[in-house]
């Protein structure tokens, strides 16, 4: 947010840098996600784009990074569809050894047997965590299985703790994925559902200047809460208000401009679809359906009664629309 934005409205700092709004259901999550990393577990934890996963998973390493009790690894590869059962070995094996210039073979039986020695000398549990997991190949989630077992004959644990978003649940919901999903621990993170206005008071509490006026209006912090659903929603569009708002010169900022501010069609089957991790081609492949006809759908251009079809069947394999 620009200087005079936050001068203008007393912000002594930006709302994007406030910090971590702590939910009761992020409280029992955390207790939940430490309890299944020290059991080993395959942990899958879901929740749509912008809720706080990936600050979730963040806060876990940190906190386990102090302990020392648990040695974690975390697999940075971008680009998740080319990830595979070896990239998470190396990713294991990078963060495990103790010298920085480790030499990791190519071959898969001595990356194996590298890992396995590892382990055995660190003589700790151990925890690998994948974020964006829902854009990891079928055949690689069903591998960490392999993983885990391979690990376990020592005597050893490590957990696995596989995020995205709600597709990610969903694909281990799958028949083809009978296996893995039921050996998962499923977490959901809800975000802000039902605290929205909860979580705008303690921003903007957390950001004003003591003793300044109210900047937004009990109505705009309405608007903003009824039409918002995840942290970084809210703190897109507040930050979008409160420069629209200095730009016209409005102090507190109504709820006509917070009306102003919102994107058309914030709620509309295809950003939706977007949050739960699901782009026009995953939906093509997930209903078996050409992607021109996703690409339609999405833009409302199918006949009503086809549209509909295709509304009933992503709700059928667990897409609340």
């Amino acid at each position: 947010m620009l200087r005079d934005v936050m001068d203008d409205h007393g912000l002594r700092r930006d709302v994007r840098q406030a910090g971590f709004f702590e939910t009761d259901q992020y409280q029992q999550l955390d207790l939940e996600l430490k309890t299944a990393i020290t059991q080993g577990q395959l942990v899958a934890m879901a929740g749509i784009v912008g809720c706080g996963n990936t600050t979730l998973l963040q806060r876990m390493q940190a906190e386990l990074g102090r302990a020392k009790d648990i040695l974690m690894a975390r697999s940075l590869a971008v680009e998740k569809d080319r990830v595979h059962l070896g990239t998470c070995i190396m990713a294991l094996v990078y963060d495990l050894a103790p010298e920085k210039d480790v030499k990791i073979p190519p071959q898969p039986e001595k990356r194996a047997r590298q890992l396995l020695d590892l382990i055995s000398k660190r003589c700790k549990p151990m925890a690998l965590f994948v974020d964006e997991a829902h854009d990891l190949h079928r055949k690689t989630l069903s591998a960490l299985k392999h993983l885990m077992a391979l690990v376990r004959p020592p005597g050893d644990l490590v957990a696995v703790v596989v995020a995205g978003p709600p597709k990610l649940k969903n694909l281990l919901r799958h028949p083809v994925m009978e296996e893995m999903g039921a050996r998962a621990t499923v977490l959901t993170l809800e975000g802000l559902q039902g605290q929205q206005r909860k979580y705008l008071t303690w921003l903007l509490e957390g950001c004003v200047e003591p003793g300044r006026d109210a900047i937004l209006t009990s109505a705009a912090l309405e608007r903003l809460a009824e039409a918002l659903a995840t942290p970084l929603q809210v703190e897109q569009y507040l930050t979008l208000a409160l420069e629209e708002a200095y730009r016209a010169g409005q102090q507190p900022v109504p709820p006509d401009l917070i009306a102003s501010v919102l994107a058309r069609g914030l709620n509309d089957v295809e950003p939706t679809l977007a949050r739960d991790g699901y782009a026009d081609r995953a939906v093509a492949d997930l209903l078996h359906v050409r992607p021109a006809e996703v690409r339609a759908f999405l833009r409302g251009r199918l006949p009503a009664g086809r549209a509909q079809a295709l509304h009933h069947e992503l709700r059928a394999v667990g897409i609340p629309l």
